[in-house]
């Protein structure tokens, strides 16, 4: 949604060879181009009050100049269709106003979302937007079919007490509203700056050898992640220097099939089909030489002699005492009590003031009692002899 006009410091003459600029309206939700006098003297970064057909809206001015025309063609807009124009520069009131709407939005939404959920509506509602007088509120909602909302915005104009605008948007730009911050850790780019979005689809992550894992390629709007676009080019041109029919490869020892395909190291992975635990890398120059073979009705005799040998050296740690340097605290550790009765060997002896049993042995404790109880209902009453 950020703009940058990197014309605008550099106090170049041609920079504002036409009059439209481009407006933004809270904080980039929402753009129009508008017509900007010359006796106005407005510049990028100014807020401006522009005219609409229900009243006026406050904004900042993001683009001007040579700008704006690279921005019109880039969204397809005619010149001779930008018919609105600047009002004034935003004054404290307007600001003020401004200020309010925006504070009058987040209600709003709790109020359209409701209102939809008691009338079992299939949509979402994703924002509200307020126009800067507060006469106007735009109601942005995704839905997977066509939606009867007439009813619906009696409801939202009876609540809200404004002229209600209904926006259907799609999920991508769902997430370009809401914003967050991606796997990568940076900020969305449907919220920053990415503005046209292009159908993304498996076959990319395919060409990438990218595991289809739904989960993982998917974003926060649900959909596969744009940025799975971003290298699909460079990967396309690499891949025109690998064989396209290179599956199987026929040799004496046996067929080779192809396991995978390293593009940064031009390497193609085989391995034979009786003996599947031999991995074979054999560089893309090779398999051209194998694939000339085997058109000719050649086989070669087997696949280890055009293999790539691949060195791995061996890292050799070397660990240096630390005897005394590091000085850990004493662990203090608590002895948990045991539970219940001791053992025989822990029994502490009794005091001298009971006298033993004649026998020498000791008296039963209450807890020895207790089990002997326990074990003979075990095992059920005695039965008198007959």
């Amino acid at each position: 949604m950020s703009t940058f006009d990197w014309l605008s410091h550099l106090g170049v003459d041609d920079a504002y060879t036409t009059d439209i600029v481009e407006v933004s309206f809270k904080n980039g939700a929402s753009k129009d181009f508008y017509h900007a006098p010359p006796e106005l003297q407005v510049y990028t970064g100014d807020y401006v009050a522009v005219e609409t057909k229900n009243g006026y809206n406050v904004g900042s001015i993001s683009l001007s100049g040579e700008l704006v025309l690279l921005q019109l063609k880039k969204k397809g807009v005619k010149e001779a269709k930008v018919t609105e124009s600047i009002l004034r520069k935003a004054n404290d009131r307007d600001l003020e106003k401004m200020h309010e709407a925006r504070q009058l939005e987040f209600p709003a939404l709790i109020k359209a979302r409701a209102i939809v959920r008691t009338n079992h509506s299939p949509m979402k509602v994703t924002d509200v937007e307020y126009q800067g007088d507060c006469r106007k509120a735009t109601i942005y909602y995704t839905a997977d079919s066509r939606v009867d909302f007439r009813e619906l915005v009696r409801q939202f104009s009876h609540q809200l007490r404004v002229k209600i605008e209904m926006r259907q948007i799609g999920p991508r730009q769902e997430s370009g509203r809401i914003g967050g911050i991606g796997s990568c850790g940076r900020e969305l780019c449907c919220s920053t700056w990415l503005s046209d979005f292009h159908s993304v689809n498996t076959a990319a992550a395919r060409y990438q050898n990218i595991a289809i894992n739904q989960s993982k390629l998917s974003g926060q709007c649900g959909r596969l992640k744009c940025c799975l676009n971003y290298e699909l080019d460079t990967y396309m041109e690499a891949l025109e220097a690998f064989p396209k029919k290179a599956d199987k490869l026929r040799t004496d020892a046996g067929l080779g099939i192809l396991i995978k395909t390293d593009i940064f190291k031009g390497l193609m992975y085989y391995t034979y089909k009786e003996n599947r635990g031999v991995l074979l890398p054999i560089p893309v120059e090779k398999v051209h030489e194998i694939l000339a073979l085997n058109k000719a009705g050649k086989q070669p005799a087997d696949l280890q002699g055009f293999q790539e040998v691949i060195e791995t050296k061996e890292e050799v740690f070397e660990y240096e005492d630390v005897t005394g340097a590091v000085e850990l605290p004493t662990e203090k550790r608590r002895r948990k009590k045991k539970s219940g009765s001791r053992s025989s060997g822990d029994r502490k002896p009794m005091s001298s003031g009971k006298a033993e049993s004649s026998s020498g042995d000791k008296p039963k404790s209450k807890s020895n009692k207790r089990r002997s109880k326990n074990r003979n209902r075990r095992r059920g009453p005695k039965q008198k002899p007959e």
